[in-house]
């Protein structure tokens, strides 16, 4: 077998191919696939830079990378996809049967691989931390990449009108193609005020991956009863390069705001925060999560956002575009 290992931290050189024995198993609860494709998330960045809090408790060096995969089980071939605790970036990989659902017919091998992680985290933010009720308005940052896009489609499902920000123009359309009412280009308007003209009295949720960048107006323009949701701080690292600007997440650290649990009991207001590879071993959340997504799926309610695929070797191309903040959609690896 092949696989993606990093032995150290740093940039785009540090990602490796390397052969390996293949993988054997004797539990009868496991299962080997052949892995077809991998997700990639922005999570595997972090990790490759050497922090990611898990890959470093879990895990440590050398680290292969990757959580969801799709490929076809070993000796039965039944095709499928699936989500693992790292490992994902490699032609096998082996999990419980439990962490395994059988691919929906119509969807490729490449859409297998995108739908795990972006829909998951996005019906974990939504569906499993959030009482839904009438009239409610979503205020979703980075709404064109993998989990904003699912997240307006989530959103849109439960009768909750959307408000999508994207860092350029040419993501617009893509938003406006999934349904979402609002769209705020941040280049070129600006995001605080056309909140206010789209929600005047505050929004109920705010779905937030910046880090220091928004957290702070985005709690201020929560509405009574409002929460925000984090589950990352992309703002903190670097867009180009490929390495971490140690200056810049420094001073990001301390930028980040403290949420004062008197102050929010005063303004009514609440903050979830959630690391999904530290829910790994919650296997009632992840299988309530996919029966509700993949019926979805299959009655078209939801579909896999627009995905771009690199084969296994352009691991590094695939991060650096991935790190640019440029990229539509879903980044997908491809193994032959």
């Amino acid at each position: 077998m092949k696989k993606i290992v990093i032995h150290e931290p740093g940039d785009y050189s540090k990602l490796k191919v390397e052969e390996a024995p293949d993988l054997v198993t004797t539990d009868p609860n496991e299962v080997i696939v052949d892995v077809k494709a991998t997700g990639i998330n922005y999570a595997d960045i972090i990790i490759r830079w050497g922090l990611y809090k898990s890959a470093k408790e879990f895990v440590g060096w050398p680290i292969t990378p990757g959580f969801e995969f799709s490929g076809t089980v070993k000796g039965s071939g039944e095709k499928v996809l699936g989500v693992t605790l790292f490992n994902g970036y490699a032609s096998e990989v082996k999990v419980n049967r439990s962490q395994l659902y059988p691919l929906p017919q119509g969807m490729s091998f490449e859409e297998g691989a995108a739908f795990p992680c972006v829909f998951m985290t996005a019906y974990h933010a939504l569906i499993q931390n959030v009482v839904i009720r009438p009239g409610m308005t979503a205020l979703i940052h980075s709404a064109a990449g993998g989990v904003g896009s699912s997240l307006v489609q989530l959103c849109r499902l439960k009768g909750i009108r959307t408000i999508g920000v994207v860092g350029s123009s040419h993501k617009t359309q893509t938003l406006k193609a999934l349904g979402c009412d609002e769209v705020i280009d941040k280049s070129s308007e600006d995001l605080w005020e056309k909140v206010r003209t789209y929600a005047p009295n505050g929004v109920d949720l705010v779905f937030d991956a910046n880090g220091a960048e928004t957290l702070k107006k985005s709690y201020r323009h929560l509405a009574s009863c409002g929460k925000l949701i984090v589950y990352g701080a992309h703002s903190m690292f670097p867009k180009e390069g490929g390495r971490v600007n140690w200056p810049k997440l420094l001073v990001d650290y301390f930028r980040t705001p403290r949420f004062n649990p008197l102050d929010m009991t005063s303004d009514n207001k609440s903050v979830v925060g959630f690391n999904l590879s530290f829910l790994f071993g919650r296997k009632d959340l992840l299988k309530e999560a996919f029966d509700e997504l993949l019926k979805w799926y299959g009655e078209g309610l939801i579909r896999i956002p627009m995905i771009k695929t690199y084969p296994l070797e352009e691991v590094g191309l695939a991060h650096k575009e991935l790190e640019s903040g440029k990229t539509v959609g879903k980044l997908v690896l491809t193994i032959t």
